[in-house]
């Protein structure tokens, strides 16, 4: 089995829609949400959401006006896109972020929003890049999301993973290397995937072509402590958790400390 293989295995037995849209795992999706809010081109600009999952973007894209359309690996994420969105207006279809199907020019802006997670090779990254550079119109913009080079090391840290060798093993790879793999099949052990130093996110999205705009830490210290999950339920509290993940999402020595990271970048002429 290849690593594609071993990635749309991964996702068609995972419950992907609930990772982000239940207690503090809403943490990664409200502050995507508003990092990515703040580039996007104003409603109804068009939106090509590139490996897009389940909809949980699309979902709040085409509730603000926009007019998003999903690609995904995945044959389960499209069906369920387009038997819960397509009467809002989302549509979907089966595709890779190295090819996309789409003409030039034909977005107004594009998310990259999990195919670089799992494009172990640096050339592959550059091209999902690349493709999303040339289907968007000049003075659009391309965001990618990558998960941090730290991110096994901290959640192994947060959730005990990090006492069993085996996952410390791993980790050590990911810390070297970049490159996750999960030999044991164990189901929260994550699956093959590339974990990103924040500098390298840069440099592949302005060798692919994009003015970049800036590098963000999405959830900060907030997304490794399980304790807040109950002070979430909290709107008060709540507010106080996005605030401090804003405090330090362009700190260069600490946006690695995040689980994820959004890179906005502009495409020129």
């Amino acid at each position: 089995m290849g690593e594609t293989d071993d990635v749309v295995q991964h996702y068609e037995g995972a419950s992907e829609e609930r990772r982000i849209s239940e207690g503090l795992g809403q943490l990664e999706l409200e502050r995507t949400r508003e990092i990515v809010g703040r580039y996007l081109p104003a409603p109804p600009a068009t939106v090509l959401d590139v490996g897009g999952g389940t909809g949980v973007h699309a979902a709040w894209l085409a509730e603000t006006g926009y007019q998003p359309h999903v690609v995904d690996i995945v044959p389960r994420h499209i069906d369920l896109v387009t038997a819960e969105l397509g009467a809002r207006g989302v549509t979907a279809e089966l595709g890779d972020a190295r090819t996309l199907t789409q003409i030039d020019d034909s977005f107004d802006a594009a998310l990259l929003l999990g195919p670089l997670y799992h494009l172990t090779e640096r050339g592959e990254r550059i091209r999902a890049f690349s493709e999303c550079v040339r289907v968007v119109r000049s003075g659009g913009v391309v965001i990618g999301a990558a998960i941090s080079r730290y991110a096994s090391l901290f959640d192994g840290l947060a959730r005990g993973f990090l006492f069993d060798g085996r996952f410390k093993t791993i980790v050590e790879s990911d810390l070297r290397e970049g490159q996750h793999r999960n030999p044991t099949n164990e189901p929260h052990w994550f699956t093959t995937a590339y974990f990103h130093h924040p500098d390298e996110l840069e440099e592949e999205a302005a060798e692919a072509g994009l003015e970049v705009v800036g590098v963000f830490g999405v959830e900060g210290l907030a997304g490794w402590i399980p304790d807040l999950g109950s002070a979430w339920e909290s709107p008060e509290r709540r507010d106080v958790i996005l605030w401090s993940a804003r405090a330090t999402e362009r700190e260069q020595s600490l946006r690695g400390l995040s689980g994820h990271l959004l890179l906005v970048g502009r495409v020129t002429a």
